[in-house]
């Protein structure tokens, strides 16, 4: 059986450890729920939203080439609501190594507007008014 990102499955919770259950799908397939994907408010103690063995509906998020699969009880209940404030301009595709250098880019070419900006306000680098 295939996985498709985006699918809604029914599984049954096999694990549960402090950051997430551990759901088993048709086909003996496992798949993670973090716990930040449990329920839609704050999850301190995730024994008291989840138990071995009961059924639960998810969503599929994320399918890895290693196998891999992330998953989400909160988006599977979801009544198709968008994430609020998160507007994903990037394209899925671009490797977290490229992530991360464009935001050290961003953040150098920021930090030098500022620091420019803040020189100019005192008279310039290093220098004193008196």
């Amino acid at each position: 059986m295939s996985i498709e990102v985006g699918s809604i499955l029914t599984g049954t919770v096999t694990g549960i450890t402090n950051f997430g259950a551990f759901i088993q799908l048709q086909g003996g397939i496992t798949g993670l729920v973090h716990i930040s994907e449990v329920a839609d408010n704050y999850v301190k103690d995730i024994k008291e939203h989840l138990k071995e063995g009961q059924e639960v509906k998810v969503k599929v998020l994320t399918v890895g080439k290693d196998g891999k699969i992330g998953l989400s009880i909160r988006q599977a209940n979801a009544k198709s609501t968008p994430n609020k404030g998160f507007n994903k301009k990037q394209s899925p595709n671009i490797s977290f190594e490229e992530k991360i250098a464009k935001f050290l880019k961003d953040s150098d070419e920021k930090h030098q507007d500022l620091k420019r900006h803040t020189d100019s306000k005192r008279g310039g680098r290093g220098s004193r008014n008196y």
